[in-house]
């Protein structure tokens, strides 16, 4: 009966307002509460890489494992329920690269090392008052529609053409494994366990638990939102779910190109997931104006964000979009992108970030101390 009102409510939005409005709206709203509790429980895909290289096992590597976990035990649900279908979605019907997955996801792992963060973890700093988090976000919007339809846009096709798959079934990792729905919830149950595991080890905090598992229920959200609207829609409108990456450059275009752009879920999304950061930091009082602390560290943050923008469009997500999202309806290629963004920044660490032998001998000040007080 919920979801049947759910419907009905959602078919007259849709016909007073148009899919277009009520798309950017739930894009606002789901922005709003991914941003505040992403900041209120401190939720880095960079942070838990760091964490499991160095086999430290704390609270940063069980929020990303709650959130991702809530994603799919989530998604996994609303499917085996009725409530969502996203077997029209692209990143199962359509065409992919695993040459892109692989190499988009290795290089976008570097670059979010390199920048401190990645694409949604940008935006959530900026909010904060990082002014280095809001340079690095818009050279990661640039690279990414460069990447797109620009100069960088002949080799981003190169690669993905080395090794493209069909979609459907190709491209499903549970019709490959002989699975379905049941075996999906099963994996997310089970790194559900080891996420609340890892959470207990490292001690309890509010916002770790509550604030981790509501970031991934907002990646699930996305998915039946967006279902929703493509059932009750009189027009065609594709199943998507929340990514940052093609987002942040129809942001771009809209401000310098094409302010007439229609309205979409991802040109709603990205205000709310600032405006709903900037409410956390007020509220925890954590807002706080940071810049460069020296020169020598801004090429590592425009070097990060353009590796970033580049590996986001051509692995097809950023590690939301396609780590969380693509990996929550399990599709073959958000799972090797977000592999790849694993390995990519346990290297990037070990080669940029691991502690010299004669770095007690450095002065305290300079390129080594901004560096260590960065966050």
């Amino acid at each position: 009966m919920d979801d049947e009102r759910a419907a009905m409510d959602m078919a007259a939005w849709i016909e007073r307002w148009g899919e277009p409005a009520v798309l950017a709206m739930g894009g606002l709203v789901l922005g709003l509460g991914f941003g505040f509790f992403g900041q209120r429980s401190k939720f880095c895909l960079r942070a838990a890489v760091i964490e499991f290289w160095h086999r430290r096992f704390g609270d940063k590597l069980a929020v990303w494992l709650l959130a991702f976990s809530t994603a799919v035990v989530a998604v996994q649900s609303m499917i085996l329920l009725g409530w969502l279908d996203v077997s029209s979605a692209r990143q199962l019907a359509a065409r992919g690269s695993l040459s892109g997955a692989l190499v988009g996801g290795l290089l976008f792992g570097v670059g979010m090392v390199m920048t401190r963060g990645c694409a949604s973890r940008l935006l959530v700093l900026s909010a904060n008052g990082n002014l280095r988090a809001l340079l690095s976000g818009l050279i990661f919007a640039v690279t990414a529609q460069a990447s797109l339809s620009g100069a960088l846009a002949p080799w981003r096709e190169a690669v993905s053409r080395w090794w493209v798959i069909e979609g459907g079934p190709s491209r499903d990792l549970l019709a490959l494994v002989g699975g379905g729905p049941k075996v999906g919830l099963l994996f997310g149950l089970v790194w559900m366990a080891a996420a609340l595991w890892f959470a207990i080890r490292s001690g309890w905090s509010f916002w770790k638990w509550v604030g981790g598992s509501a970031t991934g229920l907002m990646v699930a959200l996305a998915w039946w939102f967006s279902y929703q609207v493509m059932a009750q829609s009189f027009e065609p409108v594709q199943i998507q779910g929340m990514t940052f990456s093609g987002p942040s450059a129809e942001w771009l275009m809209r401000v310098l190109a094409e302010p007439d752009k229609p309205w979409s879920f991802g040109l709603g999304l990205m205000p709310g997931v600032f405006l709903g950061s900037l409410a956390g930091a007020l509220i925890g009082r954590e807002w706080k104006l940071e810049g460069f602390g020296g020169a020598y560290t801004m090429p590592r943050y425009i070097a990060g964000a353009m590796l970033m923008g580049f590996g986001s469009m051509l692995a097809g997500g950023c590690a939301v979009g396609a780590g969380m999202t693509g990996g929550a309806v399990f599709a073959l290629t958000a799972w090797v992108t977000l592999v790849g963004m694993w390995v990519g920044g346990g290297i990037a660490d070990w080669l940029i970030d691991r502690p010299q032998p004669q770095a007690k001998l450095a002065p305290t000040g300079g390129a080594a101390a901004d560096l260590a007080r960065a966050p």
